[in-house]
């Protein structure tokens, strides 16, 4: 399969674009053996590619014995990234995907995306929290913003599988809380399902969990977010969340405990 927005549809005619995008020079973010994630310029403006060289068996069989779907490609985050456009969450623009080869361990494929220009991270941004703490309002308008992402996400079948403040973006200046808007990226291990079975909600919204349990939200906060999350009244959500709340609060902190360890610096 290969797919081009027109304009690079006609500057790349002919080019085996997949052989092209792996040679190609720009800015690295990201390379691993069988990945690189890199960002190159075209008529003026930023794109970002990520190009994916084939995982081999040992990748595969290691992913079955351990009951985890191996991501094999972009196809995924290709899938995922159209799904959410059409429900609404905002998330990377793709202009590109290709996908060759049926041998699942040596399948190569590319998705490129256009630049999220001037913008920070919602983990960056929450760092600064640390010696300016944000308004009531702001830190308000995140939590709200983060469980309606969620909800609708999750609702629709979606999980992130990597869903930390890191993968949020939002723009690099004062932001309003009126009109808040985030960003969703980096969505290469996202799954798709016609229902989310509660191991993946417990997986993403743990992960969530755990990557701002450094930045002062509250309890107070967290309720806020499983109300909005659930969509029914306070008193339901704690009735209907609070065994859900508490394997959240576990895995987030063997989470926090495991990064410790492997980094000998507390927190996320």
């Amino acid at each position: 399969m290969l797919y081009l927005r027109d304009d690079f549809k006609e500057a790349w005619k002919g080019k085996d674009v997949q052989s092209y995008l792996e040679t190609m020079d720009g800015e690295v973010f990201r390379e691993l053996e069988a990945r690189r994630t890199f960002r190159f310029e075209f008529n003026g403006k930023g794109y970002f590619s990520k190009v994916h060289m084939g995982v081999g068996w040992k990748e595969i069989l290691e992913n079955i014995f351990r009951f985890r779907r191996p991501v094999l490609g972009a196809r995924d985050e290709w899938e995922a990234l159209t799904k959410l456009k059409s429900i609404g969450i905002d998330t990377m623009t793709p202009v590109g995907f290709g996908e060759n080869g049926f041998n699942p361990a040596t399948q190569r494929s590319f998705l490129i995306t256009e630049e999220l220009e001037d913008m920070i991270t919602l983990e960056d941004f929450c760092e600064t929290w640390r010696d300016n703490p944000p308004s009531i309002p702001l830190k308000r308008a995140i939590v709200q913003k983060l469980a309606e992402i969620s909800k609708l996400m999750h609702d629709n079948g979606v999980n992130h599988r990597d869903y930390y403040l890191c993968h949020f973006m939002m723009l690099d200046t004062k932001p309003d809380p009126d009109h808040l808007k985030l960003y969703m990226i980096d969505l290469h291990r996202a799954q798709i399902r016609p229902s989310l079975p509660d191991r993946w909600r417990l997986k993403d919204l743990s992960g969530l969990y755990f990557s701002a349990m450094d930045y002062g939200f509250t309890r107070n906060d967290v309720y806020r977010f499983l109300k909005l999350y659930s969509g029914v009244s306070l008193r339901e959500t704690l009735d209907m969340y609070q065994p859900l709340l508490s394997k959240i609060e576990k895995k987030a902190l063997k989470l926090y405990q495991r990064m410790e360890r492997k980094t000998g610096q507390p927190g996320y």
